[in-house]
């Protein structure tokens, strides 16, 4: 695997950055903050492109919807808000979960968004009708959500209740598997037969989707009592995840051996991450900074 050099540091001035996200192509990235505010950015010309206001206390989760035209955002002040990307103004406002949204994601067509809260419950929004109210509330998590994954049928919900949730939309079934420590995030591999989840215990647990079955545990990094994320790279051969003594870890898919460590801030948090869809390109947030790393172009 080629090594990846830091392309681009930028300092978000936003207190500090909760979450980092890609866009759909990865050409544009989000940055929640503890300022209350989102902030779009152009992370490969390191250009900041807008910014975006209404929040009434810490932005922890947002994600671009798939023709980039919106933004749904979750906060610490209960609330779920729909942007239109292009005038930067709130489109709607959605409370009816009793705590701090931590996490937020648009299904495949963006007609539904997904938000899991602190109130132990994943609830879904219609963004297309005026409807204010949720569509539908799942409430089998016994403790916070702490991440949401969609595919076009499939939602994965992880918690502190140390279960893993799938839920297959179409036949209206859910699987819930026990892992038995806190789950801290998890994530899907690209050809949909694994989910990866980072644990509290300072272990990434990659399973099998449809057996339920451990097929390989990464370590080596610190977890601390952080909620740590983890990603999986473009070709499935590598996991990814930060660390909370600032480094990235990267570890082979196969042999679980870490093949690359990088260093976003030394003894600095590295909470949050997301991995270009397409290309080997990183983006990571420790403190009120991102980076972008990447490949060392060969200039002709």
């Amino acid at each position: 695997m080629a090594e990846l050099i830091t392309l681009a540091t930028i300092k978000c001035k936003q207190q500090a950055v909760r979450a980092v996200r890609f866009n759909i192509d990865g050409t544009y990235c989000l940055t929640c903050g503890a300022d209350k505010k989102i902030k779009l950015w152009n992370p490969h010309r390191q250009l900041l492109l807008k910014t975006y206001g209404g929040h009434a206390n810490e932005v922890l989760d947002a994600t671009g919807s798939c023709d980039s035209s919106h933004i749904i955002s979750g906060s610490a002040d209960k609330s779920v808000i729909l942007w239109d990307v292009t005038t930067g103004q709130p489109v709607r406002r959605y409370r009816g979960q009793a705590s701090s949204i931590t996490c937020v994601k648009f299904n495949e067509e963006s007609t539904m968004a997904i938000s899991g809260s602190i109130d132990n419950t994943v609830a879904f929004w219609d963004v297309v009708s005026q409807r204010q109210e949720p569509v539908q509330v799942l409430k089998d998590a016994k403790d916070t959500i702490t991440s949401i994954q969609v595919t076009d049928h499939e939602i994965l919900t992880c918690s502190v209740d140390c279960h893993a949730r799938l839920y297959d939309i179409r036949i209206g079934k859910m699987i819930s598997d026990y892992i038995g420590e806190v789950i801290t995030y998890g994530s899907m591999t690209h050809d949909g037969q694994c989910y990866v989840l980072s644990c509290s215990d300072g272990t990434i647990k990659l399973f099998d989707k449809d057996s339920g079955e451990l097929l390989n545990t990464f370590k080596g990094h610190e977890s601390k009592d952080y909620l740590l994320e983890n990603a999986v790279n473009e070709k499935d051969s590598h996991i990814i995840s930060g660390s909370a003594t600032g480094e990235i870890f990267y570890w082979d898919l196969i042999s679980s051996s870490c093949t690359q460590k990088l260093v976003h801030t030394k003894n600095k948090p590295m909470v949050s991450l997301s991995h270009h869809p397409t290309e080997n390109c990183l983006l990571t947030a420790c403190e009120d900074e991102i980076k972008l790393w990447g490949v060392q172009s060969v200039e002709n």
